[in-house]
Order: structure tokens, then C-alpha cells, then sequence
């Protein structure tokens, strides 16, 4: 048995994210996924509005620190809230989620991780990529599909999964980050920037210490995923074949941007394409731990919508549809377009 590398081979991995209500069953569904593909962790989340803390206090839930924006939140930040769309302060305070779960809780290493990602195998490999590579920082690569490239506008990397190294190179680059999102962090492209994501372009270059995930099995996602087919599926476990080179990898992670549910049961999977198989698969076992979420915070009396409280109304439906298609017009991917709306009682395969 390998010996982990992580905090001195203790073996502690720390991860830590944050989110508000509207995210909140899909946060607890990347923790259930988490606690199902290792032991050895600890996730760290920041609640973005009341309620979210109180239910995750209220849970209790094991290797899991809840912490509040009135605990979380500094002077810096205060000073530029009322500036920022909530989606836009989100951004502007994820590096400094990273660095006070490094400062406070004293952590040699801290991934963060988006709320909507989901585990289906040990992500520990992908860190231990970076420390058996002697290096400080973990970047994960979009890995766009040509026709979805969009990596003028959103960067080559995504802040899906980060790791960092509390040592002098990657406090460097965290720091760095941090003070850039604070000056400027807007769901806008200008001058080269975008969000919190675009600051990462020149890291190769601008910092030591910094490492390009390898394994493609972190960081399959929408705009990536019609390189890959499914190979293999064993008791949630993935394994997947790269067209281009028929290399097989294992699923380590997937990232369900843009993943959207109604509580009149539509079901909003977004607009890139997908193999009818991997919605069957992929997206029916997301899909499911989701309903199980629900139900049983439902048990627990908790009262709490399904993601999103409205519905979606046969105009929103149109409304949506012509955006859709209007960006991809503008995209030049038209032919590439996908209307992925269903009904869930249609979608799911419920066995």
C-alpha cells in the first residue's frame, strides 16, 4: 500500500468551497460523493447566506467545518460587496477562502473545489500528482473541444479544482490572486480579464512552482466531455476511452456546469451535446443523489426548495431557447447546438 505524500503521510486531504442555498443540495452532493471516494478528508465550507449555514449546522455532518460569512468575511472584502453581483462575489472570495483555511486551520496543502463538481473516484491521485512533481500549485486545463473553445474569453484554465501548497511559491501565487480579484472580479471580459478565471493564464510563466494536471479523469466536463465514451461502468465507477488516442482513464471527477433544476421537475442540462449514454449514466447518477437529497432533507423537515424555487414556465422555455441559440450563432457553433430540457420522471432511469 502506497503511503500518501500529503501532511507528512498523515494522510489528511483538505478541501474547501463555498455556496449559498441555491447551491446548497448540489454542494451536498459533491460532500456525499467525496465521503463515498475517500477517507481521508476534510472539507471545509463557506455558507454564503443564512440559511445555508443553518442547515449545514443543523446537519452536523462528519469531517465537515461550517463557516459563515460573518466568520469568513474581512474589511477587504466588505469594501467591494455592494459592487459586486452575488455570482461576482463568490468569485472575488475564493482565493480568500483558500488562504484563510491555510492561515487559520493551519494546512500545509488546501484544494478548493466548485460546488458543483462530483466524485466518482479518489481525487487524492490528482494531488499527489502535483507533490510527486515537487511543485506547489495544482491548475486543472480546460481541455476545450475545438467547436466549444472559449479559452479568449474564459482562460485555459478553470478554478474547478485548485490546490496549494502552504509554502513560499504557492503563497506567492494565492496571494497574488487573491489581491487581483479584489481590485477587479466581474462576469465580464475586459482587458484580457474575466471573472477570477483569466488571472490564471500566465501562471506557467509567472509563477514557480506551478503544475498542469495530467489525468484527464479530473476535469471532464461539458465543454470536453464528446472527446471521451464510455468504456466501462461497475457500481457508480466510470471508466472512459480518449477517442482521439484510445487511451482509458477512470472518471475521477465531473463537472456539472450549468446543471439546473426547476421545482416544477424540468431538468436543464445546458447546451453542448452529449452521447445519450453518458446522460443515461453520468448525469441519471447525479441526478439521483440529488432526489435522495432532497428527500431526505425533506424527512428532516427542512424547508427548502429544490435548487431553484421558480418554475419553468413554457415562455422561459422559448426565452431560453432563442438565447441559446443566438450565442451560438454569435459562437459560430449552431450545428453544435443542443437542447438538453427534460422532464425528470422522463430522464431518470429510477432503478
Amino acid at each position: 500500500m502506497t503511503v500518501p505524500l500529503i501532511a507528512g503521510g498523515k494522510g489528511m486531504y483538505n478541501y474547501c468551497t463555498l455556496f449559498d442555498s441555491n447551491y446548497l443540495i448540489r454542494g451536498l452532493a459533491m460532500y456525499n460523493s467525496l465521503k463515498e471516494n475517500s477517507e481521508n478528508f476534510h472539507l471545509y465550507v463557506f455558507s454564503f447566506d443564512e440559511l445555508s449555514d443553518k442547515i449545514l449546522k443543523e446537519l452536523n455532518l462528519e469531517n465537515l467545518t461550517v463557516i459563515s460569512l460573518k466568520e469568513f468575511e474581512n474589511k477587504e472584502l466588505l469594501k467591494v460587496k455592494s459592487g459586486r453581483t452575488p455570482g461576482e462575489y463568490c468569485w472575488t472570495s475564493t482565493p480568500l477562502t483558500i488562504l484563510y483555511c491555510i492561515e487559520k486551520y493551519k494546512l500545509e496543502f488546501c484544494t478548493y473545489v466548485d460546488a458543483d463538481i462530483y466524485f466518482f473516484s479518489n481525487p487524492e491521485i490528482l494531488i499527489e500528482e502535483m507533490v510527486e512533481n515537487s511543485n506547489s500549485i495544482l491548475l486543472t486545463e480546460h481541455r476545450y473541444t475545438k467547436i466549444y473553445n472559449q479559452e479568449t474569453t474564459s482562460g485555459k484554465y478553470c478554478v474547478q479544482f485548485m490546490t496549494f501548497k502552504n509554502d513560499k511559491r504557492g503563497l506567492k501565487a494565492l496571494n497574488w490572486w487573491k489581491d487581483q480579484c479584489l481590485k477587479w472580479c466581474y462576469a465580464r471580459v475586459e482587458n484580457g480579464k474575466f471573472g477570477d478565471q483569466k488571472y490564471l493564464d500566465d501562471w506557467k510563466e509567472r509563477f514557480e512552482g506551478v503544475h498542469i494536471l495530467g489525468n484527464l479523469g479530473g476535469g471532464v466536463a461539458p465543454w470536453n466531455v464528446q472527446q471521451y465514451k464510455i468504456e466501462k461502468i461497475n457500481n457508480n465507477k466510470i471508466l472512459l476511452n480518449e477517442k482521439a488516442n484510445n487511451n482509458n482513464f477512470e472518471l475521477i471527477f465531473y463537472h456539472f456546469h450549468n446543471f439546473k433544476v426547476y421545482n416544477n421537475n424540468f431538468l436543464d442540462l445546458g447546451t453542448y451535446k452529449y452521447d445519450s449514454e453518458f446522460k443515461e449514466s453520468v448525469y441519471n447518477i447525479y441526478l439521483l443523489d440529488l432526489e435522495r437529497i432532497k428527500e431526505e432533507l425533506s424527512n428532516k423537515n427542512f424547508k427548502y426548495k429544490f435548487d431553484y424555487s421558480k418554475k419553468l414556465k413554457m415562455k422561459e422555455r422559448i426565452k431560453r431557447l432563442l438565447q441559446s441559440i443566438k450565442k451560438c450563432i454569435r459562437n459560430k457553433t449552431i450545428k453544435y447546438y443542443s437542447y438538453n430540457i427534460y422532464k425528470i420522471t422522463v430522464f431518470a432511469k429510477k432503478n
